[in-house]
Parts: C-alpha cells; sequence; structure tokens
C-alpha cells in the first residue's frame, strides 16, 4: 500500500510534465530548430514519429523543466531495453564512420587514366585493394546492419586513433600543448600500430562470425552476411591488411582444426569448400 503511495505521488506530476511536454510550440521556439539541426541523426530515422517525439522530450527537459523525466524510445509498459532505441543509438554513433572514409576515399584516390575499358579495370583492381576503400564498405556495412552487434565499433575505433595521431603529430608538432600533453600518447598509437591492426583484424573476424550465428535468428541477414564475408575475403588478399588478416586466421586454425579433426571430422568436407572459395 504504501509503495503504490509513493509511486503515484510521483507519477501524476510526471503525466503532467509529459503532456506539458507533448503540447509545447516547438516550432514557435527558434532554439528547437537549432537543437534539432545540431543533432545527427540517420534520414530514414529522422522521419520517424517516435524518435522526432524523443527528441523534443529531451529539448524540453534541457530549455525548459529540469524535472521532466526523459524515458528510453518506445519502452511504453516494457521492462526489457528497447530494441528500437539501442539500434537507433547504434546507427547514430556509427553515422561518422561511412562519412569520414568516403571523403578520405575521394581524397586519396585518383580517378582513371583513360575512360576506356581496359584502365577503368586497372583503376578498380587499384582501389578496391586500398585500406581506405576496404574502410568505407566495412563502414557501410556497419551501418546498413539491423544487428547493434558493438564489437563492429572496435575497427572503426582503431582506426580513428591511428587518424587522430597522425593528424596531430602532422599538423601540431610544434605545439606547446601538443608536446606537453599529446605527444606521448600520439608515439604510443604510432609504435603500437602493428598492435592496434591486429585487435582490429581480430575484431572483424569475430563480427564474421557473430553475422553467420544471427542467421539462425530472427535478424538475419543472408545478403549482408555474404557481403561482409566477400569483404573479409578482400582483407584477407589485399596488400594492406593481409599480414593482419593471415595471422589472425592462422591462429584460428591452430587453435580449432585440431578439434574438428578429433571431434567433428564430418565439417572437414564444407570447410575445404570454402576454403576454395577462400583462396579462390
Amino acid at each position: 500500500m504504501g509503495g503504490g503511495d509513493a509511486s503515484g505521488g510521483d507519477g501524476p506530476e510526471q503525466e503532467l510534465k509529459r503532456a506539458a511536454a507533448a503540447a509545447y510550440n516547438y516550432e514557435g521556439d527558434a532554439r528547437w530548430a537549432e537543437y534539432w539541426s545540431n543533432i545527427l541523426v540517420p534520414p530514414h530515422l529522422a522521419s520517424r514519429p517516435d524518435v522526432v517525439d524523443h527528441y523534443k522530450r529531451k529539448f524540453y527537459q534541457r530549455y525548459i523543466d529540469r524535472d521532466l523525466v526523459v524515458e528510453p524510445m518506445s519502452s511504453t509498459g516494457s521492462t526489457q531495453p528497447s530494441g528500437p532505441e539501442v539500434r537507433i543509438k547504434f546507427q547514430i554513433s556509427c553515422t561518422t564512420a561511412p562519412t569520414a572514409t568516403n571523403r578520405q576515399c575521394y581524397k586519396s584516390l585518383t580517378k582513371p587514366r583513360a575512360w576506356n575499358m581496359p584502365a577503368v579495370q586497372g583503376w578498380l583492381q587499384a582501389v578496391l585493394g586500398t585500406k581506405d576503400f576496404i574502410h568505407l564498405m566495412f563502414s557501410l556495412m556497419l551501418f546498413t546492419s539491423q544487428l547493434h552487434l558493438k564489437i563492429a565499433a572496435l575497427p572503426v575505433f582503431c582506426w580513428a586513433l591511428d587518424h587522430v595521431a597522425r593528424f596531430l603529430r602532422r599538423n601540431f608538432a610544434r605545439s606547446s600543448f601538443y608536446r606537453s600533453y599529446l605527444e606521448e600518447p600520439c608515439l604510443w598509437v604510432e609504435t603500437n600500430n602493428t598492435t592496434l591492426s591486429l585487435l582490429s583484424s581480430n575484431a572483424e573476424i569475430a563480427l564474421g562470425f557473430l553475422l553467420t550465428i544471427s542467421l539462425f535468428s530472427w535478424q538475419r541477414s543472408i545478403i549482408q552476411t555474404f557481403m561482409y564475408w566477400q569483404v573479409l575475403k578482400q582483407m584477407y588478399h589485399a596488400p594492406v591488411t593481409a599480414s593482419y588478416h593471415q595471422s589472425a586466421w592462422a591462429k584460428i586454425g591452430r587453435i580449432v582444426n585440431p578439434y574438428i579433426h578429433r571431434y567433428a571430422p564430418f565439417l572437414n568436407t564444407p570447410i575445404s569448400a570454402a576454403q576454395r572459395w577462400w583462396f579462390r
């Protein structure tokens, strides 16, 4: 009884606050337009009413009534974490990855020497093996994924560390602030680049296996899983990433193969078929 009264004392107050937030004239408040323009939301999510309403409540809490409790999106009547909310946050957090890698590709890759088939084919072969293009393909897979696998953000984090360290060293090496506070972390990133690349490669391979396992769930995407394994295959063969991926796969083989030969020899045939496709 006492618990019900306590919860009821706060409930009606929050209901009134939520009603006031819903009735607020956001279009008439210039701060709302500025606030909404500064939120990085993918276009296919920005048109969803639940997403817009959520950020309106966040705006109302920030500028009008700080006592308003903003609940997670799509959480009405549910005690479990909201799947749509987690997926939205995951996609928002990964929006910058394809944008940044696309810009890097545009800056680093030149145009074909001539617009004929042999020249374009040679140009495409050169482009497909570059690190920037591989990162772009990985980022697009990450951004369009219906799964919110947090391990997918680890390679992006490793790339970001490397890019930031190189950028700071190239542009701010003479700055006293850089020499005092940033030089040592940036030097650590550059000297441990191999370790970061191996960590990134292991995360990329682990993501491939997780996508394969997801084929047995309702969130499965056969096309996306196949395309991601194509990207992994490209990473295995591309000179810029081959050494790291080949090292990771060799370690996996040394650990897994004895168990397969001993306990599951029937898997040798499908594994051999997969290897023929992989090395083709």
